[in-house]
């Protein structure tokens, strides 16, 4: 069977791979996305993004679709609330419209940049199951159908549990210690408006020792709730999440003694509840430089999410090693280098933060770690 070989081949459809793909778009370089899902609507691409004028923004600006992006802000989304158990406001910070990180939908976002990329850029329904070095900085990459390419730049967009990772380093996402189960409430202003108004337009967090409630509005007027426990790592394991009045008996038992407000948020859930661990690469991953592979996004510094800075990391990875490929024609090595030496201690820094912040949210003192927080920075 002759295999097929691509020139440049992106492991992972996400907002990392796409912008990377778009970046080199818009410099006259070809590349080949390879993603698992079966198609673009294969399945939901989560919440809400507030788009940072450090990262996601210049990203975006590399990839020429900055106006496209600001269409798709939604008015308010930067509106920020802190509360304790009790249900008390405790900070409520209005979005006035002249914040630096305005919120968009995840799934309009990929859309538009999926919208900017030649037709057949990503090929869908190619879930990866290995790769391989070859000679001369070569790769060859098996898919789950059997079949198999090579190509001379490979480049894992394939987020936490990345089948490029194991070409450069050893490192294993581990457990952070945060589990989360999220839920749903849709049209929440017409069917559940005391949700509603306790979350207000844009992200509310409702934290305690061990455990909080985030949540913000998306812009089909739906609130995206994440029950936030701090729990061992196996304890989802007697929970039958596919019963959801029991799994929603389990998750409230956490939260006996908070306001019936806030408990609501789980309460009035009428679709599934999903569980997800969230896990972390050590802060400070990093490799060795292995000729003509590289990672970005949460494959590179996977992190928790408590800074707020995942996507738009990856984004800014993709946009950075997209210009550093154009700016090296013919010295993928130097391309690579350059790209790295950025990488590297902007995902330590930002990987440092994010657990930091985890311990603010989730203190024995909680919320005050994260009032005290939004004081420091003017909020």
């Amino acid at each position: 069977m002759t295999t097929t070989h691509h020139p440049l081949a992106i492991i992972g459809g996400g907002l990392g791979g796409l912008t990377l793909a778009r970046v080199l778009h818009v410099n006259g370089v070809e590349a080949a996305v390879f993603d698992l899902d079966a198609s673009p609507a294969a399945r939901t691409q989560g919440g809400m993004l507030d788009i940072h004028e450090d990262s996601g923004q210049p990203a975006l600006r590399a990839a020429g679709l900055y106006e496209e992006f600001r269409a798709l802000v939604n008015p308010g989304g930067e509106s920020t609330r802190v509360l304790d158990k009790a249900g008390a406001v405790l900070l409520d910070d209005p979005d006035d419209g002249t914040g630096g990180r305005p919120e968009v939908d995840r799934g309009q976002l990929r859309d538009l940049l999926l919208g900017s990329l030649p037709e057949g850029t990503v090929r869908w329904g190619a879930k990866v199951t290995g790769a391989r070095q070859l000679d001369g900085g070569r790769h060859e990459v098996t898919l789950a159908d059997g079949s198999s390419f090579t190509t001379d730049l490979l480049i894992g967009a394939d987020g936490a549990w990345s089948r490029v990772r194991p070409l450069l380093s050893d490192a294993k996402p581990s457990y952070t210690g945060i589990s989360f189960v999220e839920v749903d409430l849709p049209d929440a202003d017409l069917r559940h408006p005391v949700s509603a108004e306790v979350v207000g337009g844009g992200m509310m967090m409702a934290l305690g020792a061990g455990k909080g409630f985030l949540a913000h509005r998306e812009t089909d007027g739906s609130l995206h709730i994440y029950v936030a426990l701090a729990v061992p790592e196996d304890a989802f394991d007697g929970v039958d999440f596919t019963d959801t009045e029991a799994a929603k008996a389990y998750t409230l038992g956490h939260f006996a003694d908070w306001d019936k407000s806030l408990r609501a948020l789980l309460a009035d859930a009428d679709g599934p509840l999903t569980p997800r661990h969230i896990h972390a690469l050590p802060i400070g991953h990093r490799w060795e430089r292995v000729p003509g592979v590289t990672l970005l996004g949460d494959a590179a510094h996977l992190m928790s999410p408590f800074a707020g800075v995942g996507a738009n990391l990856a984004m800014l990875d993709g946009a950075e090693l997209g210009e550093a490929l154009a700016a090296h024609p013919g010295d993928t090595e130097a391309a690579l280098a350059a790209y790295e030496a950025k990488l590297f201690p902007r995902g330590e820094e930002s990987a440092a933060e994010s657990a930091a912040n985890g311990v603010l949210m989730f203190g024995q003192d909680a919320p005050q770690g994260m009032l005290d927080f939004f004081a420091s920075m003017g909020g």
